[in-house]
């Protein structure tokens, strides 16, 4: 990791591009050990969480995960989900949070020196590109080990630092049980919550 003594740093999470992405590279995150990695490496101001719900069911998929997160130490931020029927006649979920997520960046860009950044959507290079003006640096996670890579090469580039999801693996993968077909050989299990449901697949497409 990359940080200076006392920078203050905030974590943003766009959270259907990191489960992709972590996906695309065949592990689960651990939550608990994501969180207690950067608090040990830096002075963690906050973490950000972005997820879109679906409301109108009586039990939504990623309710769980969110509430843990929410009582974990996370920021959570949420919004409805809207649904549409696309040309083909097929029903669609679209939950896209980069407004929200800009909107936090850019008003918390004033009290922090390092923004980490989980997305590797190209549409973040201007915000990036915005708060890097003000003086804060910005570190985004992605991967470019999957096929094809999930970060855009545009927002990469304008980053000052990139860091590969992959070399985080070991810090913060998530022991799944043995039984488990993507199960492998971990240490004992941190604390444990439902697994991010297939919702996000609808979610980011």
């Amino acid at each position: 990791m990359n940080f200076y003594p006392q920078e203050r740093v905030a974590l943003f999470i766009d959270g259907a591009n990191l489960y992709s992405t972590a996906r695309a590279l065949g592990f689960d995150i651990d939550y608990k050990r994501l969180l207690d990695h950067f608090a040990g490496q830096c002075n963690l101001i906050r973490a950000f969480y972005y997820t879109a719900l679906i409301d109108d069911q009586e039990y939504s998929p990623i309710r769980p995960l969110v509430d843990w997160l929410d009582y974990n130490g996370y920021t959570m931020v949420t919004k409805p989900t809207k649904e549409f029927t696309d040309a083909t006649g097929r029903r669609k979920i679209k939950g896209n949070m980069d407004i929200e997520l800009a909107i936090d960046v850019l008003e918390m860009a004033g009290y922090l020196d390092h923004i980490v950044l989980f997305s590797g959507d190209g549409d973040f290079r201007r915000l990036v590109e915005a708060v890097q003006r003000r003086g804060v640096r910005v570190t985004v996670v992605s991967t470019v080990r999957s096929q094809p890579a999930m970060i855009a090469d545009e927002l990469r580039r304008q980053s000052d630092v990139f860091l590969d999801l992959m070399d985080l693996r070991e810090q913060i993968e998530r022991a799944l049980p043995a039984d488990h077909p993507r199960a492998r050989p971990r240490g004992p299990a941190a604390d444990t919550y439902d697994d991010e449901p297939d919702y996000y697949e609808e979610e980011s497409a």
